[in-house]
Parts: C-alpha cells; sequence; structure tokens
C-alpha cells in the first residue's frame, strides 16, 4: 500500500509545482484618441508597445517587481467625457482586502482614478504573454481538481 502511494503521489507532486516566469504585458496609454496604436481595435503587432518581463511597482515599496498580472483599463472621465485607454501591469502587493487590489478582481462601472471619476471598465489577466489584448479562460484549476481526484481514487 505504502508502495502504491509513493508511486502515485510523487509524480502527482511534480505535475502540481508551478514554475514561475515573468509576464509579458502591452503597455500604452491613450486619451481621446491620441495614441491609436493602443486603442480597440488593438494590433498586438505594433513595436515597442510589448515588455517582458513587464514591471510594476508594488505597495510600501521601492523598485519594480516582475508583474503577477497584466491590465487593461477602458473609460470615460465623468468631468469631461475624454475617453481612456491604459494597457500594462501590476502586481499584488499583499494586502488583505480585495478592493484595495486591483488585480484581483475585473469589474466595470464608476472608480476613482488619477484624482478623476471614470465610467468604464478595469480588466485583468494572467493567463499568458500579452494577455491584455484580448481574453482567455485557462482551465488550470480544472486540471488539479481532476488530477486530485484520481490521486484519492488511487489510495483506495
Amino acid at each position: 500500500m505504502y508502495g502504491r502511494c509513493l508511486l502515485v503521489s510523487v509524480p502527482l507532486t511534480f505535475l502540481l509545482i508551478q514554475t514561475v516566469t515573468p509576464l509579458g504585458c502591452f503597455k500604452c496609454v491613450s486619451v481621446n484618441g491620441d495614441n491609436p496604436a493602443c486603442e480597440d481595435p488593438f494590433h498586438n503587432n505594433v513595436s515597442g508597445l510589448f515588455e517582458n518581463p513587464c514591471m510594476g511597482g508594488r505597495k510600501g515599496r521601492d523598485g519594480l517587481y516582475p508583474a503577477s498580472d497584466c491590465l487593461k483599463i477602458t473609460g470615460v472621465y465623468d468631468d469631461t467625457g475624454e475617453t481612456m485607454m491604459i494597457r500594462g501591469c501590476a502586481l499584488d502587493s499583499g494586502t488583505l482586502t480585495t478592493d484595495t487590489e486591483i488585480i484581483r478582481m475585473s469589474h466595470c462601472g464608476y472608480f476613482y482614478f488619477d484624482q478623476r471619476y471614470v465610467r468604464g471598465c478595469v480588466q485583468n489577466c494572467n493567463e499568458m504573454d500579452g494577455c491584455n489584448s484580448a481574453s482567455t479562460i485557462t482551465p488550470s484549476i480544472v486540471h488539479s481538481i481532476a488530477i486530485s481526484m484520481i490521486y484519492l481514487t488511487n489510495l483506495r
């Protein structure tokens, strides 16, 4: 029984270990369409907009760190009607609440940005390099659950 568990658990451990590689993201800003290369529809073949690894600041710390997520922020400034498009990257600063971490929850509605109210969307992704040009879903959680179920079945 012990040998069978070891035979299953060792390969399972290696399957669940994820390597950490830096995330590359597109970085650009456009206000009222002043940077057409940054606007939607987005063409990811424009040179100079992709940064790999994408580096971002962290709350309460000096310096830049490899990003954990790419961002796409779109909206209309409430006071002037100007449009904005920002593509960039960020990393989780480790605070305890979702509302203080921009990368923990994509959402649309009103938000406060650069001392002004904006009606728009904040979207984040971390599935692959350059994911802030399009939306994708990764099945990694499904794979982890399936592997765990196979492991538990083999224990019996």
